[in-house]
């Protein structure tokens, strides 16, 4: 599974998209100061767990499929550089379902979102591992992908800092509801003529 950025807006008000931007251009600064640290987030599941293409545009990207009422967990990682030290403002992970506008990237929608705060704000010097979960978790709509909207659902960590731009990992996973076929009622006549 393959994380991936999101479009949502940012704490600062901007969209996420103009944030990562804006990262990108500083990049050519990334030899001189370097990234302090690195996110990985996973979600648990059994092996035999079915898995589900995430949409068109994510060509060759498979989400695990979950249904409604069941529990999300997984592993968050924090993996700070030897010799650095990571300043933040709290380290969280959220679960969240969202509507995007595939025309309008800056716009979208969340109609769904639980926080986990992991970490207190203070300053980290070493690698750290997190358990997370989100018990029972109602999801009523399905994942969908169409031509001109998307809604998904994901698992975020965040890495809050205070003068730079936060670190944030995604990972997608599919909704399927399973519904009983609804019973046939063939008892309506009609005549014509």
């Amino acid at each position: 599974l393959k994380p991936r950025g999101s479009e949502a807006r940012a704490p600062s008000g901007r969209p996420q998209a103009a944030e990562r931007a804006m990262a990108s251009m500083l990049g050519g600064l990334g030899g001189l100061f370097g990234n302090t640290c690195n996110l990985d987030i996973t979600i648990d599941v059994e092996p035999n767990r079915k898995t589900a293409p995430l949409g068109r545009d994510r060509k060759g990207e498979r989400g695990y499929i979950f249904t409604d009422g069941e529990d999300v967990s997984g592993t968050a990682v924090v993996s700070v550089r030897p010799g650095k030290k990571l300043e933040h403002q709290g380290i969280k992970v959220e679960l969240i379902g969202q509507v995007d506008m595939l025309w309008d990237k800056s716009n979208s929608y969340d109609f769904f979102s639980i926080t986990k705060d992991l970490e207190p704000p203070g300053a980290m010097f070493e690698t750290k591992q997190y358990k997370w979960k989100f018990g029972s978790v109602d999801k009523q709509n399905e994942t969908y992908c169409g031509i001109n909207v998307r809604l998904r659902y994901f698992v975020r960590l965040v890495v809050l800092r205070n003068y730079a731009l936060n670190h944030v990992k995604e990972v997608d996973f599919v909704v399927q509801n399973l519904y009983p076929q609804p019973e046939l009622n063939n008892t309506i006549k009609m005549e014509v003529g």
